[in-house]
């Protein structure tokens, strides 16, 4: 694989005079991005939809976007309170530049769902591989599985979207259906997987819990696919 630079500046620290910057916590995701190869595969994977002029990389956009969103972001303008610490999050692009990359994106949902899936699986197995015995997997067996929880769950849309439709409690939205990956402690856990769904797609649809199985499966390492066991949740 050919070599991608950071997609985030590389930070230091200094002793002198105390200086405070904003949403310093997200330090934390722009190193995960790095330590893990996410932003690598991601970049990689996602070429295809960068422009030949493009100055900003498809992979960053949609890094910044995720970091928005961990920081209290519910909207793609919000990626804005980045922009702020370019010396934390690099150039950050405009607006309209934003737009039009989730708007390209979406004209092909299922090959830039399974590029970002596969980015995602090879930096989950890096992130994994670090974590030695402290990982999801490590004490793993026949009779020590890991366990995946598929669950589906509410999501209120607040005015009229794509796919959204009424829910069986009355209300208006979408109705998901989730692959965690169950740490064993309660709380603890790890999305692997995903499925939008309209708010009346039914509960126990067999096909969508196939889907959604599958896809899990393949965003786990290798290593794990014969000693997992799928449990399934009532819905929320």
């Amino acid at each position: 694989m050919h070599s991608i630079p950071r997609l985030y500046p590389r930070l230091a620290s200094r002793a002198g005079k105390s200086r405070a910057i904003a949403l310093g916590g997200g330090l934390l995701l722009t190193e995960t991005v790095a330590v893990s190869g996410l932003g690598q595969h991601l970049s990689t994977r996602l070429a295809g939809w960068a422009k030949p002029l493009a100055e900003h990389d498809p992979a960053k956009i949609l890094c910044d976007l995720a970091i928005a969103v961990a920081a209290g972001g519910d909207c793609l303008a919000d990626v804005g309170v980045l922009r702020g610490q370019p010396g934390v999050y690099g150039r950050v692009a405009s607006d309209p530049t934003v737009s039009r990359l989730i708007s390209l994106l979406g004209e092909t949902p299922d090959l830039v769902e399974k590029a970002v899936g596969a980015a995602m699986a090879v930096a989950r197995a890096k992130v994994w591989g670090l974590a030695g015995a402290q990982a999801p997997h490590a004490n793993m067996s026949i009779r020590n599985p890991l366990v995946i929880d598929l669950d589906a769950t509410l999501i209120t849309a607040h005015s009229d979207k794509d796919q959204a439709a009424p829910t069986f409690k009355h209300g208006y939205g979408f109705h998901p259906l989730c692959g965690f990956a169950d740490y064993g402690t309660p709380g603890l856990g790890e999305p692997v997987a995903m499925t939008l769904r309209p708010g009346n797609a039914g509960s126990n649809t067999v096909k969508d819990h196939i889907q959604v199985t599958n896809d899990a499966l393949n965003a786990l390492p290798v290593s794990v696919s014969k000693k997992i066991l799928i449990g399934l949740c009532q819905v929320l």
